[in-house]
C-alpha cells in the first residue's frame, strides 16, 4: 500500500566540535551541540502533528548522540557524496513507497506547522514545492517523484542555491509552487534574532 505522505527530516547529530560550527565561538562547542539537539527536537514536534504523515530522521552522524524524543523516531542514514546526492537519495528511496515526500532540515526554528500543510497542499497540484531561506538558500522541498537533476551540480551553501534550482524546475518543465520565505540560524546574529523572536 502506498502512504500519500512522508516528511523527512534531515539532520547532522549533534556532535561538539561538529555541529553548528558557526555559533562554537558565541556558544561554545558543547552549547553548539545543545542548540543542534534542541532543533531536532523541535522539528520532531512540529512533524508530529501532523497525523497522517510518516516522519523519518535522516542522520548524518553517530544516533547514540540524539536527544531522546529523536530516538523514537524512524530513522535512516544519510547516504551520498555531497547534500545534493543526500537529497537525492532520500527521494529516490522514500517516493517508491510514498506519494508526496517534503524535505526539511533543523536550521530553520521559524518553520511552522502551517508551513508543512502548505507543502503537502501544494503538491496536490504541483510537482515541486520550495519554500526559500532568507540568505538565498531554501528551508523545505518537496516533491511527487524523485527529480535527480534538481540537486546535481548545485553550489550547497552558496546563496545561488534558490536561483539555480528554480532555473533547474524552469529547464525541466516541472510544476513548481514557492512558499514564503523563512529565516535559517546559522550564525550568532540568526541566534539572537530566534531568540528574541521565541523560537527555540
Amino acid at each position: 500500500m502506498i502512504a500519500s505522505d512522508a516528511l523527512a527530516i534531515f539532520a547532522r547529530a549533534p556532535q561538539p566540535g561538529q555541529a553548528k560550527t558557526r555559533l562554537i565561538p558565541r556558544l561554545g562547542a558543547e552549547g553548539a551541540a545543545h542548540l543542534q539537539a534542541r532543533l531536532i527536537e523541535l522539528a520532531i514536534a512540529k512533524a508530529a502533528t501532523l497525523p497522517d504523515c510518516a516522519t523519518t530522521l535522516w542522520l548524518d552522524g553517530d544516533p547514540a548522540l540524539l536527544p531522546p524524543a529523536a530516538r523514537a523516531v524512524p530513522r535512516q542514514t544519510q547516504r551520498g557524496a555531497d547534500l545534493g546526492e543526500r537529497m537525492a537519495d532520500a527521494f529516490a528511496r522514500t517516493l517508491r513507497t510514498t506519494r508526496r515526500m517534503v524535505l526539511i532540515g533543523t536550521d530553520c526554528p521559524a518553520l511552522t506547522v502551517e508551513d508543512l500543510r502548505a507543502a503537502f497542499a501544494a503538491l496536490a497540484t504541483h510537482e515541486v514545492v520550495v519554500q526559500p531561506a532568507l540568505d538565498g538558500g531554501y528551508v523545505l522541498i518537496g516533491l511527487t517523484a524523485p527529480q535527480p537533476q534538481l540537486f546535481a551540480g548545485i553550489r550547497w551553501g552558496s546563496d545561488e542555491v534558490l536561483a539555480a534550482t528554480r532555473e533547474r524546475i524552469a529547464v525541466l518543465g516541472l510544476r513548481g509552487a514557492l512558499l514564503d520565505p523563512r529565516p535559517d540560524l546559522d550564525t550568532p546574529e540568526d541566534y539572537m534574532h530566534a531568540t528574541a523572536r521565541g523560537w527555540l
